[in-house]
């Protein structure tokens, strides 16, 4: 019998609502275990391994990585422009920058291709200038950061909206230049959220597919990212896309973990207000 006063279990969430919740679990689960049901465990190392898996794979992290580095040196100052600025057509702007997060990604990679094609807005300047990026491992990256940018934007603007703009005004008169202020006060106030946003652009573009296929094509060892890779095995082996999907859902798990270990929100004191004890702010 709980003693006295004891909390419950589940706190103050009706039993109905834990009943639904567990129904939900089990739906996003119930698909992986039947999928590692189907793997083939006698051969699962050598369909992994085989050429075409591991250079899809390789090609998935390297492009995946630079997709994750231009998200960040576009997104954040995307992101402080949007928190901490205000203009006219913002509203507007904000819907546009968070626009991929809701597109079907074959509709991306058409307006990409449209942009940056050999007949596109600027691809035809570029194709006389002897550069071609449709269709090549470019094309991968670009097509990746298209639909991942918003995931950082999103994240890392609403973090700066929570911690407020109360220290940064302190350093400024302080007589700290912008810049300072940035580099020493705003970017280490919003570190956490800002890893987060990275962790997740970095598993959405290792996700991407309809985007890439249209923009980039699946060359392979050019342009054949993982997910493309697997496409094509689902046609021609199950077995191998099978357990080239559980590589990626591993993959993603490990992903998914490393954004809840580093956490999307800020550390607050008791009284609610923003730490700052690694900013260096008073």
């Amino acid at each position: 019998m709980a003693a006295r006063g004891s909390r419950p279990a589940f706190g103050t969430v009706p039993r109905w609502v834990v009943i639904v919740a567990a129904v939900g679990a089990l739906f996003v689960l119930l698909p992986l275990v039947a999928m590692a049901t189907r793997v083939t465990w006698g051969s699962f190392l050598s369909l992994v391994t085989s050429e075409s898996s591991v250079a899809a794979l390789l090609l998935s992290l390297r492009t995946s990585l630079a997709a994750t580095v231009l998200c960040v040196l576009l997104g954040v100052p995307m992101a402080l422009v949007l928190a901490r600025t205000t203009f006219r057509g913002q509203r507007l702007v904000r819907t546009l920058v968070l626009l991929p997060l809701v597109l079907p990604p074959v509709i991306g990679g058409i307006a990409l291709l449209a942009a940056f094609g050999r007949q596109g807005l600027l691809g035809h300047t570029l194709d006389v200038l002897g550069i071609q990026i449709a269709f090549s491992t470019t094309a991968v990256v670009l097509a990746q950061t298209f639909v991942a940018l918003p995931f950082l934007v999103l994240s890392l603007e609403g973090s700066l909206r929570v911690a407020g703009t109360r220290y940064e005004a302190v350093a400024a008169t302080l007589g700290a230049r912008p810049t300072t202020v940035l580099r020493r006060i705003t970017l280490p106030l919003v570190l956490p959220a800002l890893l987060s946003g990275a962790v997740l652009s970095f598993a959405r573009a290792l996700g991407e597919f309809g985007a890439t296929l249209t923009f980039a094509g699946s060359l392979q060892g050019v342009t054949r990212t993982l997910p493309l890779e697997i496409y094509l095995q689902r046609e021609t082996d199950p077995n191998a896309a099978v357990a080239l999907s559980l590589v990626l859902v591993v993959v993603s798990v490990i992903v998914v973990g490393l954004t809840l270990r580093t956490g999307p929100t800020l550390g607050l004191r008791s009284g609610g207000e923003p730490a700052a004890r690694s900013t260096g702010a008073p």
